[in-house]
């Protein structure tokens, strides 16, 4: 339940806040913001604050001269890293048109509209994340290298990983502004780090996964270091993934997530392009541990999907894809492919079926597919299909 303006503004003067940040995301869901200060607030709760947005990925093509901002207040959160006397405090926002409606192409108003469909029918999603990260040094200038900033290896501790304490930063900090890290620990590559979420309702995850590059990236610099979220920031080494844990379950409570994930299983080609975006998505799907076949298994992780049972409860692990993603676009696409499953009781195929189907090979491949699926046009507006879909 969001906070009423009274109680923003009581917040504000209480907290010292000098600065409000209004954040939103372009298509790839990279965040952006302006800052207004506290006077400014009546009009963005009222009216919504007024930016131009034209040069922004995923809003080129708006036919409107302005778009206006309005905040989330459950989004409603200090910046620990900015000074305590003239506090920092950042609300995520939805986009609305001039006449006050919200606009298509804002990936979260494409999630909401998700969320609601899957309301519609009675069935509640969770996700959890589990996100790969590079920390790089960075050279006397303060230029990102691509020297990692240890050789440690898979859950290595101390000396040999020197990544320790900033995961435990980042770890503190996300902690603080209200988001739920479950475990963290060094990953296989060089400099290498992995950062889980505890599983959450679909547009908090959303709006963590965006808190969470936020942190991480800024933390680091903290470090003279740099974080990079690439799938596959150094050749011949692990790339980055972002797997992405699903729950689902009906109005009565029964565990309804087979049959998402049969829905995904059976999306999953159409919705590739949204979910590994860059040409290095491609590079990194079938080398080391990433997937590159559409095949599923309860006893093997490193097929697309790995799906166990639980204590009753059934979870439903995609790894296919990276850190590229836009994760609005990402939940709002596995949540309708899952509702399709769902809605037709989709059995999942032969598990580690031989000769299964491949995912595209290349963004091109996918970009194909994704332009030419029904599935898609119906959910993504065409906008950003362009913007994912060009070469």
């Amino acid at each position: 339940m969001g906070y009423t303006y009274d109680e923003i503004m009581d917040y504000i003067e209480e907290e010292d806040v000098k600065f409000i940040r209004l954040a939103f995301r372009d298509a790839y869901g990279t965040q952006k913001n302006i800052s207004v200060l506290p006077r400014e607030m009546k009009k963005a709760f009222s009216d919504g604050a007024s930016v131009s947005i034209r040069q922004i990925a995923g809003y080129r093509d708006c036919p409107y001269a302005s778009l206006y901002l309005k905040p989330d207040t459950d989004t409603l959160a200090i910046l620990p890293w900015r000074p305590d006397s003239g506090r920092v405090l950042r609300m995520f926002c939805d986009v609305f048109t001039p006449e006050g409606e919200e606009y298509a192409a804002d990936t979260r108003n494409i999630l909401k509209k998700a969320i609601q469909a899957a309301e519609n029918q009675g069935i509640q999603f969770r996700f959890g994340t589990e996100t790969e990260f590079y920390l790089f040094k960075k050279d006397d200038e303060g230029e990102p290298t691509r020297i990692p900033y240890d050789q440690a290896g898979y859950m290595d501790i101390a000396p040999e990983d020197r990544c320790e304490n900033v995961r435990r930063e980042i770890t503190l900090t996300i902690e603080s502004m209200g988001l739920t890290p479950e475990r963290s620990y060094h990953e296989q590559g060089p400099g290498q780090n992995e950062i889980d979420f505890h599983y959450a309702k679909p547009l908090k995850a959303a709006d963590q996964m965006t808190t969470f590059k936020m942190v991480v990236s800024t933390v680091a610099d903290r470090y003279s270091l740099c974080a990079d979220f690439s799938p596959l920031p150094l050749p011949g080494k692990p790339g980055n993934g972002c797997h992405i844990n699903l729950y689902a379950e009906d109005r009565d409570g029964n565990d309804v997530a087979k049959y998402a994930a049969a829905g995904i299983i059976d999306k999953i080609r159409d919705i590739t392009i949204f979910l590994n975006p860059t040409d290095d998505s491609y590079a990194r799907l079938g080398n080391s541990s990433a997937p590159d076949r559409i095949s599923w298994s309860s006893a093997e992780e490193s097929k697309l999907m790995y799906i166990e049972t639980y204590k009753g409860k059934t979870r439903a692990e995609l790894r296919s894809p990276d850190g590229g993603g836009n994760p609005y676009l990402v939940y709002a696409l596995l949540i309708f492919a899952s509702l399709s499953g769902i809605e037709r009781k989709l059995d999942l195929p032969e598990e580690e079926i031989e000769g299964a189907l491949l995912l595209p090979a290349s963004k091109k491949e996918a970009g194909k597919l994704a332009r030419e699926s029904d599935f898609v046009k119906n959910i993504i507006p065409e906008e950003i299909i362009q913007e994912y879909t060009k070469m």
